[in-house]
């Protein structure tokens, strides 16, 4: 059975192609994590796949919800198959690298096409993969804007100074523009754990400490 990751992918795209065709990516981006955040929620998700609750229905009521925000205490979109058939990506076709933007969507378009965004998901049994689906689609808007997602974990949490230093550093080393996304974890004992994608630089003290026990007994 393939992973959701794998079944989530040509939604993602589709989403993306549509949102790039119409300069909308930020708009999206925003409805996607909003939607995905709200599919977990302990009094959506049981809506989910319940043949008493109507289709429309309840894609009215996630559209609604996504715009009026996330749930309390969430935190957006967490982290697919090609059971998209061709043509039938949401709103607009063409893709991010090869079609002249449109004109920009009214807000009665931009929804419109989200409505239909959901109802493809909601027709193939796919809402569920709605966190996938965004997670997947903000990779591929910030690969487009020629941003970095870095993931920064720290025993503290870094102060000001030190977040743009090293975003700094981090700019001119892989050559874009970087995002840091903080978090702090105190079993590194000190330093920090600094990841994209394949790039790794573990400068914890926990590592630093592990090396100095693996060279006294020889491991």
């Amino acid at each position: 059975m393939a992973e959701p990751i794998t079944i989530a992918r040509p939604y993602a795209r589709a989403a993306f192609e549509s949102a790039s065709a119409a300069a909308a990516l930020a708009a999206w981006d925003r409805f996607l994590s909003r939607a995905a955040a709200w599919v977990r929620d302990a009094q959506i998700e049981p809506l989910i796949g319940d043949p008493r609750v109507p289709p429309g229905q309840l894609i009215g009521l996630l559209q609604d919800l996504a715009a009026a925000g996330v749930p309390e205490g969430a935190d957006g979109a967490a982290a697919g198959s090609g059971d998209v058939a061709p043509g039938s990506a949401p709103g607009r076709g063409g893709g991010a690298g090869g079609a002249r933007a449109q004109p920009a969507l009214s807000a009665a378009q931009l929804q419109e096409e989200q409505r239909n965004f959901l109802a493809l998901l909601a027709h193939n049994g796919r809402l569920p993969l709605l966190p996938a689906i965004a997670v997947q689609y903000e990779a591929l808007r910030a690969e487009a804007e020629r941003v970095a997602d870095v993931q920064v974990s720290s025993a503290q949490a870094l102060s000001a100074e030190q977040a743009a230093t090293l975003k700094s550093a981090l700019e001119r080393r892989l050559g874009r523009a970087v995002r840091l996304h903080e978090s702090v974890d105190a079993t590194l004992l000190g330093g920090a754990v600094v990841q994209f994608g394949d790039f790794v630089v573990d400068g914890s003290l926990r590592r630093r400490v592990e090396r100095l026990a693996a060279s006294v007994t020889g491991g």
